[in-house]
């Protein structure tokens, strides 16, 4: 009787293993931007995934009327900018991606001020925001796991991520949002770290 619960507590564990494995390393290792996906910015202009340059990419989800983390962590995103460009690798080695996962209510006028709010602009090298259709802005979404919906309020709910990229768009790490999980000093050093 002793060697079946063995056998089954050492089955268990290693299905739980395998689990972890699966959900923490495998699963992320298959996150990328999917290249078939043309979004717009914030100004009408298409942003083409099958063309991006290769650079380090930071991934935001948001939506413009959200109370608190997205504006939170955009602004927290705005502190990392000024550090990077310190640096000089702003824009050409590294780009900030923020995606509306509200493209109904986010239309191009909502979006153009929510860049002004945080210093964005249209010829902006190094910041895009961008906007699409549901279909298209669900797909991205999916690709890295986040998570959102509307509950009929407008106030959507979602996942508190954001996404480190490498030059190829595939995930290299994830940051909470929000000014308690999003610490600028550690998402610089991981940026810096990945450009090197």
């Amino acid at each position: 009787m002793k060697k079946v619960y063995w056998i089954f507590a050492s089955l268990f564990v290693i299905c739980v293993g395998a689990g972890i494995l699966y959900f923490s390393v495998y699963r992320q290792w298959q996150m990328a931007l999917p290249r078939n996906i043309t979004l717009e910015t914030a100004w009408g202009e298409p942003y083409h995934f099958s063309q991006m340059k290769p650079k380090v990419r930071l991934l935001e989800f948001i939506y413009t009327n959200c109370p608190d983390i997205c504006p939170n962590t955009t602004f927290e995103m705005t502190k990392l900018r000024k550090k990077l460009e310190v640096n000089g690798v702003f824009g050409n080695k590294v780009e900030f991606i923020t995606i509306t996962i509200d493209p109904t209510r986010d239309t191009r006028e909502k979006l153009q001020a929510y860049a002004k709010t945080f210093g964005i602009h249209p010829d902006d090298a190094g910041w895009v925001l961008l906007r699409g259709n549901e279909k298209d802005t669900k797909k991205v979404a999916d690709a890295f796991n986040f998570q959102y919906r509307d509950p009929g309020n407008g106030m959507i709910i979602h996942t508190t991520n954001t996404y480190l990229l490498d030059k190829n768009n595939r995930l290299i790490e994830q940051f909470g949002m929000g000014s308690k999980n999003f610490n600028v000093q550690t998402v610089y050093k991981a940026i810096m770290d990945e450009i090197k």
